[in-house]
């Protein structure tokens, strides 16, 4: 074989292996780390079974698909929200789709702004189950709304629920994991957590810090590599977190939650929390493009980010204004996926 020839293969296979690399990263609904993880590394079906999982926000959206999920892998469930009857119907769910018994499935009304009651709480799920493997921070409320128009009762109340109501619950579970020298902590954030976006500044702020307490945590627990810390950053995911969110006012609700059809399928959404939590990831970024590649611009070029962002954040504000679903038109995404 000639050298010219050589060159004109290795060429070849060179520009061949960068398009699929690129078919690959336009199909990616995950960070690539994430997706490495899911083709190579651990399964959740290995990992996970047989471990006790306390999941907040359990009674509805990704929370629900989780613990769902997690019932098909054998885990024993700890279920929390402060819909006592939705957690009701969920455990009767799991029991009906799993091999899991009564006894394995405790549902536990738990109100994230009540701090005073999550060392009870903690408490009696040790008494049920003896250990905690995992805690999954899920539990949380988003916003659609403008600043000059929201009532800064409205920001306490999103710290007290997405940021101390989390950090409240982690400090009374962590004690215990530190004395078995192992366990889990997952806690649900946001690609708003990493960048930003208009109508949900008191959102971005609770998740922003959300991420600053985790990461620190996670440095402070160097000397306790069995206990991980796991930031999950989902984009859009098919959910009620738009009907839940706070509005101007923290007693008014909203009036247009919009169709949640072009968001991502909440079971993979879940499959990829648990690859993540399987593999014991820092952080991962689960979404569909163009908002993943949205946010690796963000990563690498914060001041095009930035110029996308306003361009896009106007449309969005004129959504919203409109009566219609702020997100309708922020981005058209490249796929669809169904439940």
């Amino acid at each position: 074989m000639s050298w010219d020839l050589f060159l004109s293969l290795l060429l070849a296979c060179a520009l061949l292996y960068l398009g699929l690399l690129l078919v690959y990263f336009v199909r990616a609904d995950g960070d690539l780390t994430l997706l490495w993880a899911e083709w190579q590394g651990r399964r959740p079906e290995w990992e996970l079974s047989d471990m006790v999982v306390w999941v907040t926000g359990a009674s509805s959206g990704i929370g629900e698909e989780l613990v769902y999920q997690l019932s098909k892998l054998g885990t024993s469930l700890v279920l929390s929200s402060r819909k006592v009857n939705e957690l009701e119907r969920v455990k009767n769910k799991c029991l009906e789709i799993s091999n899991l018994k009564e006894k394995d499935i405790l549902v536990l009304p738990l109100d994230l702004t009540d701090r005073n009651s999550h060392e009870a709480a903690t408490k009696r799920v040790l008494q049920q189950f003896g250990q905690i493997d995992i805690l999954v921070n899920n539990g949380g409320r988003s916003q659609r709304s403008l600043f000059e128009e929201t009532d800064l009762d409205v920001y306490k109340e999103i710290m007290e629920i997405n940021f101390m109501g989390t950090i409240s619950l982690t400090k009374c579970v962590l004690p215990h994991m530190i004395e078995r020298k192992q366990g889990k902590i997952v806690t649900m954030s946001s690609l708003m957590g990493l960048a930003a976006a208009p109508l949900g500044s008191g959102y971005c702020a609770s998740k922003h810090a959300l991420h600053g307490f985790f990461n620190s945590l996670r440095s402070e627990l160097v000397m306790y590599p069995e206990i991980t810390v796991t930031n999950i950053c989902p984009g859009p995911v098919q959910s009620n977190i738009v009907q839940n969110a706070f509005t101007e006012k923290v007693s008014k609700k909203v009036e247009n939650p919009g169709n949640q059809h072009y968001k991502m399928a909440t079971s993979r959404c879940v499959r990829l929390m648990l690859v993540s939590m399987a593999n014991d990831l820092k952080e991962v970024w689960i979404s569909e493009q163009p908002y993943l590649f949205f946010f690796y611009i963000w990563q690498y070029a914060p001041t095009w980010a930035w110029w996308l962002t306003n361009k896009l954040g106007h449309r969005r504000i004129e959504n919203f204004k409109s009566g219609l679903d702020a997100d309708s038109s922020y981005f058209r995404p490249m796929k669809k996926k169904s439940n």
